[in-house]
């Protein structure tokens, strides 16, 4: 502890034990020079308007304007536009297939080729065409997937051309997609009036409510995107929701790429017919080259039916008829070269094991669902009730996508026994609901168990 200093002997006072302990230092005067300054002697300059107007003058630079904003295009012009160019792209293809066999086969000029080419731009909508031998409704769905992509892209340029770009509003969405819905009706009922007449009856009410129907749905799509609305919704989803969502619809495609593969598998095997089958119409190479591409038409609807075999019930080819795993029964087909991939009989056992396609798509569907959610969570693994479901929900998804797919890819072909065509969609809807929701419970229970475990 320190000690205070000494001071002089018998003072207490504190002033006097200060100027004791207090340094004593010694002041030393500073002498500087100081010098004189003297203003130098300028001159005086008088300033006046002849002056000033001889000297040069200097252009300062401006401040920088900021760059002028992209003119948005008014929302019915960019409607107008989009729903038209999409609605000519998807016609252009099918009347000029249809226009080069009338043509080279010498049966009617551009005229005819247009009429024709409208009258199957319409059955790809799912317009049914009244004939001679009763309506024809069976669309090919390949190019129905081509109206509906073609509508997704008039919808994201919509959004784009109105400034609604990653705005994330909903109201926008909604706007471009009726918008776009509504045109294309217009253009599906001045079509439907154009092709309606003799030979051809299109009822023109029925027209509007397909388009209205397929550019809703295709210009929704693209609106979700262009907008970025869908991760806005996504946001809001609550998690097993939006995780059964995207299960059921990948375990839908899982199903109809096997479909598709087995679609192929069955035409390759049966080559030599199919080739049989083209050979067989005695219209030059350009009706065959017709027929060849009037069956990849309809080979989406075939990939369809597959899967729908694959699930086990099947698709009519006519009045009574079944085509399933166990049961074959159907009557005189057309000559395509596609129905020559049809099966012979019932697959017996090796039924048993096509049956369990679907199971391994839904279990795979699963397995990923949960890889997915442990990206997304932590080390411990995502929630048993996440997992479980994600995988039940999957199942309602799916089966409502296949059912919808179904319905759309059947249709009558006259008012014979070709009247009933096509998979019934409630039957596969709920078998389904049932396997793949089952099975992706599983495949998810799975990859939470023995799967890897999230890196944390």
């Amino acid at each position: 502890m320190p000690t205070p200093a000494d001071g002089p002997e018998g003072s207490d006072d504190p002033f006097a034990v200060a100027e004791a302990t207090r340094d004593v230092r010694k002041t030393v005067p500073v002498e500087r020079p100081t010098e004189a300054v003297q203003a130098e002697d300028r001159p005086t300059v008088l300033v006046d308007e002849k002056v000033l107007g001889e000297r040069p003058t200097v252009k300062v630079p401006g401040q920088r304007r900021p760059p002028a904003r992209a003119k948005r295009a008014p929302l019915p012009i960019a409607v107008a536009f989009a729903t038209t160019w999409a609605a000519v792209l998807c016609y252009l293809p099918v009347a000029a297939v249809i226009g080069l066999a009338r043509t080279l086969e010498g049966e009617g000029g551009l005229g005819g080729a247009a009429h024709a080419g409208l009258a199957g731009w319409l059955l790809g909508h799912g317009v049914p065409i009244g004939t001679s031998i009763g309506p024809l409704g069976l669309p090919p769905l390949l190019l129905t997937m081509l109206i509906v992509w073609r509508l997704n892209r008039a919808g994201l340029h919509v959004t784009r051309a109105i400034g609604a770009r990653r705005s994330g509003k909903v109201g926008d969405t909604l706007l471009v997609a009726f918008g776009i819905a509504l045109m294309y009706s217009l253009l599906g009922s001045l079509a439907a009036l154009a092709v309606d007449g003799k030979g051809t009856e299109v009822a023109p009410a029925r027209a509007a409510i397909n388009f209205f129907v397929l550019g809703l749905i295709g210009a929704l799509a693209g609106a979700l995107r262009g907008t970025d609305a869908l991760s806005v919704l996504a946001r809001h989803t609550p998690g097993a929701l939006r995780a059964g969502l995207r299960t059921g619809a990948m375990a839908a495609l899982f199903v109809l790429a096997a479909g598709a593969a087995a679609t192929g598998l069955s035409v390759a095997v049966g080559g030599g017919q199919a080739a049989d089958t083209i050979s067989a119409y005695r219209t030059g190479v350009a009706g065959q080259a017709g027929i060849t591409l009037l069956s990849l038409a309809y080979g989406a609807n075939a990939a369809v039916w597959a899967a729908a075999y694959l699930l086990g019930p099947g698709f009519a080819l006519g009045t009574g008829s079944a085509i399933r795993l166990t049961e074959v029964t159907a009557g005189p087909l057309p000559t395509l070269p596609l129905l020559a991939g049809l099966p012979d009989g019932p697959m017996g056992a090796a039924g048993a094991a096509l049956l369990a396609v679907p199971v391994v798509a839904g279990a795979a569907a699963g397995w990923l669902l949960t890889l997915r959610l442990n990206r997304a969570g932590d080390q411990g693994g995502p929630p048993w009730s996440l997992v479980l479901g994600g995988g039940l929900l999957a199942g309602p998804a799916a089966g409502l996508l296949l059912a919808a797919l179904c319905r759309a890819s059947g249709g009558p072909l006259g008012d014979g026994r070709l009247a009933t065509i096509g998979p019934d969609p409630w039957q596969v809807g709920l078998l389904a609901t049932v396997v793949l929701g089952v099975s992706a419970a599983i495949g998810a229970a799975a990859a939470r168990t023995f799967g890897p475990r999230p890196k944390a």
